[in-house]
């Protein structure tokens, strides 16, 4: 056996036993990158190296900008202006809250970017108000874990930024917009779902539909959606960059949450940066240990080495396709999202343009596949966060989530396979 495939299975295989031993992430990277470059004979001190120039970009510097501004927005008392919107918009038809919860997962998503945030945020209002109209509480938890999957497609999203950064160089404000469409397909297919669902069960309808009502509630919401205008069309219209983007919608959604909803004072102000301390640290060491693990699986050429064991397999492009859909999934299940960006990236982006695949829209593609990955156990953070906020079981939650699965995997199937759902706004604002 070569150093170099000596070096290949000890960082993948101690990667993986320590995932399966349940590890922080952080930790099983760091140490296989270790124990790799022993086995290597490199110095330890290029570890110090590699992890510093990880972190050492402008452009990531929009991440710590974009989850505060998530914070601060979700604690400013916007949940409930959107839930309202939602209401207006579509709580008229049958399993009208679910049709709300769903929308308004979509409006509150462009401002969170992040499904923990939604889940948490809706789920603790959303599920108490569902039973209370007579939805099963399984069912009300379903649908918001599942549609809280739409803020990680719906722009402003820092997950975005970071695999920009680890595609080497993609246009933030193309992936922004290439999340639009792809997030509305995926509202539609659970909406489909729910529809279907509630008609079987009998859920309610909600209010008449008034269009007064909606043009008041869009007046209420303006602020917080204008949010999201000033950073997409910023970004797009070249006014200034994502990191530029990042940091004045930092200060005007301190403005509209202090001044404006009222949602916050300063104490809470204090708390919510708290927050961002604690996830921004998290991620940070995310970035910098898998900038290590990167570097190895470059150096040992472990990129190219899978890319001809998958197109080994077939070379249909619509069979390897669904393969990256498959490994996509796979790794959703052992990993947290930011890893498998970062770590999976390198590997398997060139994979996907050699089959004819845009960087932009394999962004979409891994986005929505880690998505459906925080739903699944044994890893899945959002399960685990629907499930501590409604107080059921895990397994309940799974079992009533099995046909949404099915809504997620439709939408990630029409994603994959018709290209322009993904480049058609990013194509016509080129």
């Amino acid at each position: 056996m070569t150093v170099n495939t000596l070096a290949i299975t000890v960082l993948l295989v101690s990667f993986f036993v320590m995932i399966l031993l349940r590890f922080p992430i952080a930790y099983a990277v760091a140490l296989s990158s270790v124990f790799c470059l022993l086995v290597e004979g490199n110095p330890l001190t290029s570890l110090c190296q590699f992890m510093v120039k990880g972190i050492s970009s402008f452009s990531l510097m929009a991440v710590p900008f974009f989850i505060t501004m998530g914070v601060l927005m979700g604690k400013g008392g916007i949940s409930e202006k959107l839930i309202a919107l939602a209401d207006a918009c579509v709580g008229w038809m049958t399993g009208g809250m679910a049709m709300v919860n769903i929308v308004a997962s979509y409006f509150f998503g462009g401002i969170s970017g992040s499904a923990a945030a939604d889940t948490a945020s809706l789920g603790s209002i959303l599920i108490p108000m569902m039973e209370e109209q007579g939805y099963d509480r399984d069912f009300s938890t379903a649908v918001t874990i599942t549609s809280s999957c739409e803020g990680l497609l719906v722009p402003p999203s820092h997950n975005m930024v970071i695999y920009a950064m680890s595609a080497g160089g993609v246009s933030v404000g193309a992936l922004f917009l290439a999340g639009y469409i792809p997030g509305a397909i995926l509202a539609i297919s659970l909406m489909i779902g729910s529809y279907i669902i509630s008609k079987k069960r009998k859920y309610p309808k909600g209010s008449k539909f008034s269009v007064k009502a909606l043009f008041k509630q869009i007046g209420i919401s303006i602020w917080a959606l204008a949010a999201i205008i000033i950073v997409v069309v910023g970004v797009v219209g070249g006014v200034f960059t994502a990191t530029e983007s990042a940091a004045i919608a930092v200060i005007y959604s301190l403005i509209v949450s202090v001044f404006i909803y009222k949602g916050l004072d300063w104490k809470g102000v204090w708390k919510a940066l708290d927050e961002c301390v604690n996830t921004l640290s998290i991620v940070l060491i995310l970035i910098a240990t898998s900038a290590v693990f990167g570097n190895c699986l470059t150096r040992l050429h472990v990129p190219d080495l899978a890319s001809r064991a998958i197109i080994g397999i077939s070379d249909n492009p619509y069979v390897i396709a669904l393969l990256l859909d498959l490994i996509l999934l796979i790794l959703g299940c052992i990993m947290d999202m930011a890893p498998i960006i970062l770590i999976a990236t390198p590997i398997l982006l060139p994979i996907a343009t050699s089959i004819g695949i845009t960087p932009i829209q394999f962004g979409i593609i891994m986005i929505l596949n880690c998505g459906i990955g925080l739903l699944t156990p044994p890893v899945g953070a959002v399960l685990f966060i629907g499930s501590a906020v409604s107080k059921l079981s895990m397994e309940k939650v799974v079992k009533a989530t099995l046909p949404f699965y099915l809504c997620m995997i439709v939408a990630l199937l029409v994603i994959t396979f018709i290209p322009e759902v993904s480049m058609f706004l990013p194509n016509m604002f080129r």
